[in-house]
C-alpha cells in the first residue's frame, strides 16, 4: 500500500469510525465538513482495497470469557502455515508471525476451561513442527477494544469527538450479557461488516427491523458489542510493529499499565500471567523509532525490572474473522 494515494480526509474519515461504526455517513460528512459522497466513495475505496473496513466485536468481560496470549515456537518452515491454521480456528484473533520467523503469536477467547485447554493443551502441543507453546492469561486491560490506536492520531478535534463519540453505559459489577441464537446470527453478520445494512441484519436473524434496531441498541448501550476499525498502519505512516514484554513489580503494576496505556505508540496494554506481567503492542513509524520509544519512554518507566521486544514480521489475522478469497484462501490483512 502507498500511503500517498490516502489523505488527512481518509484519515479523519477512520477515525471517525474508530469513533463509531455505525455512524451515518451524512452524520460523519457533516462533522467533517465534506460530501455524502465523498465519505461514501472514500469508506469504500479503502474497504475494497483492503486499506480499512469496521468489524463489530464483542467484549470479552461482558460474556465471560477468557483472553489468552498464546505464543507458539515452530520449526523455522512452520510458522506460516501454523499461523494460517490458528487464524481460521473462531475463537482466535490478531495473529501474527513474530521474532526470527520462528514464532506465532495469537490472541484466542474461551469461554470455559474446556475450550482453552482444547487448543492449548491437546491441539497446539500435537501440532507437527511446534516445539513449544506458551500462554498467559489477560488479567487486565489497561487499553485496546473500542478505544483504538487510531483516537491517538489527533486527525480528529475534541469537538469533532464529541459530536461522533457512541454513548455507552457502565456495567453493573459480575454483569454478564445473556445472547440468544437470534443474537448470535446478529454478531456473526456484524463481525465481517460492521456497516451490513438493515436488510442484511434482518434477513439474516428472521426479526423485524424495529427489532434489529432494538436489539443493536441494547447490545451497543453496554458495550457488550463494539465496533473496530481494522486498518493498515501504513495508512498513517506507521511501518513497525512490535510486541513488548515487561516485568513489573507486583504494587506498581496498575500505574505502569496506566502510564503505558497512554503513549501514542501503544495500541494494547494489558496485565497478564507470567514472568512478563504487563505487555503493550507497539506501532512506530520505523524501526528507528521503535528503538527511540524502548530507550525513551519504556526506559523512564521506573517499575520496570525487565523487557523483551519481539517485531511483528506478517499479521495473518486482525480483530474480525478472516476474510476468505474466492479461491478458498486467506485474503491479505490489513
Amino acid at each position: 500500500m502507498d500511503s500517498d494515494t490516502y489523505d488527512d480526509v481518509d484519515r479523519r474519515l477512520v477515525q471517525a469510525l474508530q469513533l463509531d461504526g455505525r455512524a451515518p455517513f451524512s452524520r460523519i460528512a457533516d462533522v467533517l465538513g465534506v460530501s455524502d459522497q465523498t465519505v461514501a466513495r472514500r469508506y469504500t475505496r479503502m474497504r475494497t482495497a483492503g486499506t480499512a473496513r469496521v468489524v463489530g466485536l464483542t467484549d470479552p468481560a461482558a460474556l465471560g470469557e477468557a483472553v489468552w496470549l498464546v505464543r507458539v515456537q515452530c520449526t523455522p518452515d512452520a510458522a506460516v502455515p501454523v499461523a494460517e491454521a490458528l487464524a481460521r480456528r473462531p475463537d482466535t484473533s490478531w495473529v501474527c508471525v513474530i521474532s526470527g520467523g520462528t514464532e506465532v503469536s495469537a490472541i484466542t477467547r474461551a469461554a470455559s476451561r474446556e475450550d482453552s485447554d482444547a487448543l492449548l493443551l491437546r491441539t497446539l502441543p500435537r501440532t507437527p513442527r511446534v516445539v513449544g507453546v506458551a500462554a498467559q492469561c489477560v488479567l487486565h486491560e489497561y487499553f485496546g477494544g473500542a478505544q483504538g490506536l487510531v483516537n491517538k492520531s489527533g486527525m480528529l478535534t475534541p469537538r469533532q469527538i464529541e459530536r461522533l463519540t457512541y454513548p455507552v453505559t457502565d456495567r453493573p459489577q459480575g454483569y454478564r450479557a445473556a445472547l440468544e441464537e437470534g443474537d448470535r446470527k446478529l454478531l456473526d453478520v456484524l463481525a465481517r461488516d460492521g456497516r451490513a445494512g438493515l436488510a442484511e441484519l434482518v434477513a439474516a436473524t428472521g426479526w423485524s427491523q424495529s427489532t434489529v434496531r432494538r436489539r443493536l441498541a441494547e447490545l451497543r448501550s453496554d458495550g457488550t458489542l463494539y465496533f473496530d476499525v481494522d486498518y493498515d498502519h501504513r495508512l498513517f505512516r506507521q511501518g513497525a510493529t512490535a510486541a513488548v514484554w515487561l516485568s513489573v513489580l507486583p504494587s506498581e503494576l496498575a500505574a505502569t499499565g496506566r502510564a503505558v496505556a497512554e503513549h501514542p505508540e501503544v495500541a494494547f496494554a494489558c496485565a497478564t500471567t507470567g514472568p512478563h506481567n504487563l505487555l503493550a503492542v507497539v506501532v512506530c513509524r520505523d524501526v528507528r523509532h521503535l528503538y527511540d520509544y524502548l530507550t525513551t519512554r519504556v526506559a523512564a518507566l521506573p517499575d520496570v525490572r525487565s523487557m523483551e521486544s519481539s517485531p511483528m514480521i506478517r499479521r495473518v489475522k486482525g480483530p474480525g474473522p478472516l476474510l476468505l478469497s474466492p479461491r478458498g484462501g486467506a485474503r491479505r490483512a490489513p
